[in-house]
């Protein structure tokens, strides 16, 4: 499936560009291969969707001045109370050339240590870092947790299954899922029976209780002047 999205040159900067999101369109950046780094505003709307389909992790068709060439969205900025995007990093890929990306991992199936046995599921990561041509490069690495019948399995990053002209970098012992035994009623009753001990100190308008001798040294002092 092919993906597209259409940007135009952006000629505001800085704070101008709070005008371009009011107006529904998006401030973005395009470099990498071959490609002069520009300066492009985006429909917001189109680039949503867009986003949704591809992620970070599949190549998208930008076309720009009559031009379309393959990049990946490199980055995306958020803004820090709406979580909406602000700005858009795109990186032109060379398609003859390896690169690096991270690839969102997607649990599949019913572990039977979570089922049958009352276990809790951990996930440890959520996604790896790849090496692969740009063709090559998945759009997400499915992990079918249904290998976890005991509290003594787990899943590394060995096990997972990826074309065999993708690699997965790091450490292939690294522990991508498993799941932990539930906790006893022992365990949980203790847990409780824990006293709250509250700093009333930190309330304001209580005084912090003096040391042993504060006081008599506060009236040594007085006696001195």
């Amino acid at each position: 499936m092919e993906i597209s999205l259409t940007a135009t040159k952006r000629t505001v900067k800085g704070k101008a560009n709070g005008k371009l999101r009011k107006a529904g369109k998006l401030p973005a950046v395009l470099y990498g291969h071959k490609v002069e780094t520009s300066d492009l505003e985006l429909n917001e709307r189109e680039f949503a969707k867009v986003f949704k389909l591809a992620g970070e992790s599949t190549l998208v068709n930008l076309s720009l001045d009559g031009q379309s060439r393959p990049v990946l969205i490199h980055d995306v900025q958020n803004h820090y109370l709406n979580d909406q995007p602000i700005h858009v990093d795109f990186y032109a890929v060379n398609m003859n050339e390896k690169l690096k990306a991270t690839v969102p991992l997607h649990f599949e199936g019913e572990a039977p240590a979570v089922k049958a046995l009352g276990g809790i599921l951990l996930t440890n990561i959520s996604e790896v870092e790849v090496e692969c041509l740009p063709a090559d490069l998945p759009h997400a690495i499915t992990v079918d947790i249904g290998v976890l019948n005991t509290f003594d399995d787990a899943i590394h990053i060995s096990d997972l299954k990826v074309a065999d002209k993708v690699e997965i970098l790091g450490s292939p012992d690294e522990v991508v899922a498993s799941v932990s035994a539930p906790r006893t009623e022992a365990e949980l009753a203790s847990l409780s029976e824990k006293p709250v001990v509250e700093d009333v100190t930190q309330v304001e308008g209580v005084v912090k209780p003096e040391a042993p001798g504060e006081e008599n040294k506060a009236a040594t002092e007085t006696k001195a002047e």
